[in-house]
């Protein structure tokens, strides 16, 4: 590692996903030796107490920095998430740092700058990413938004009616996804904000202070970040729950790792 300070860095979070993580990995590391990621690019790997051979991989790398957590296994899945962000928060020092889960594989590394150049557009702009976490395409991104809608909207009636039922949902989707997303982690610091807080999926509280507060969370579109990255979609929460191979994110899961296996 040298001694020039890095303009982003790279974290992600690993919890018995040896086979995702491994190609995750092997991406970024393609693209850092070919020059195409800056080489004083840090990229820092969580360990959730995995205990298994994902962490005996991790501990196998020389070119990454590798934190152990022993306790998570404790928490709840986004909690034990938003705390690993949490401490590598803590431990950089650069003003951006990307978030990624270790079911994302970038094939273009041309997002990065895609992302950096979302982020700095305007002098309001703290975080970027999709709202969404795989590309639906128009025909079903619209089906969704439409059965959505009428859920939402059929749920709000039921309960005005006095009949017991659900809350309603938000219909439209509300905050970028930790899979890939880019923060301004200097304003974080700066207003000590942090990724897990209130309780709540990592990510969130915080999008909601940021907007609150004047700020902005700039949206990239699915169909134009999915050129540059694929991403399984829950492939850890499939891989740790069991999901068996019939399941629709599993089958994605398989394809994947075939594709760059």
């Amino acid at each position: 590692m040298t001694n020039e300070k890095p303009s982003f860095a790279i974290v992600m979070v690993n919890y018995k996903t040896l086979e995702l993580t491994k190609i995750s990995l092997s991406l970024l590391k393609q693209h850092i030796d070919a020059g195409l990621i800056a080489s004083t690019t840090e990229v820092w790997v969580v360990d959730n107490d995995s205990q298994d051979a994902s962490t005996d991989y991790l501990r196998s790398l020389d070119w990454i920095h590798l934190i152990e957590r022993k306790a998570a296994g404790k928490e709840q899945g986004f909690a034990a998430h938003g705390h690993a962000l949490d401490v590598v928060l803590s431990k950089v020092n650069c003003q951006y740092l990307f978030l990624m889960h270790t079911d994302t594989f970038i094939y273009q590394p041309k997002v990065f700058e895609i992302l950096l150049a979302n982020l700095k557009s305007q002098p309001n702009v703290v975080a970027t990413g999709c709202l969404e976490q795989i590309n639906r395409g128009y025909l079903r991104s619209y089906w969704r938004l439409v059965s959505r809608f009428c859920k939402h909207y059929s749920r709000r009636a039921v309960r005005f009616l006095g009949i017991n039922g659900r809350e309603p949902k938000p219909y439209k989707e509300q905050y970028i996804k930790s899979f890939f997303a880019l923060w301004d982690v200097s304003w974080m610091k700066e207003n000590k904000l942090t990724f897990f807080m209130q309780n709540r999926i990592p990510g969130y509280a915080l999008q909601d202070i940021a907007l609150e507060t004047g700020r902005n969370v700039k949206h990239i579109s699915a169909m134009q970040l999915f050129k540059y990255l694929d991403h399984v979609e829950a492939g850890t929460v499939g891989l740790v729950a069991g999901y068996d191979d019939m399941n629709r994110r599993v089958k994605r899961k398989l394809a994947l790792l075939k594709k760059y296996q």
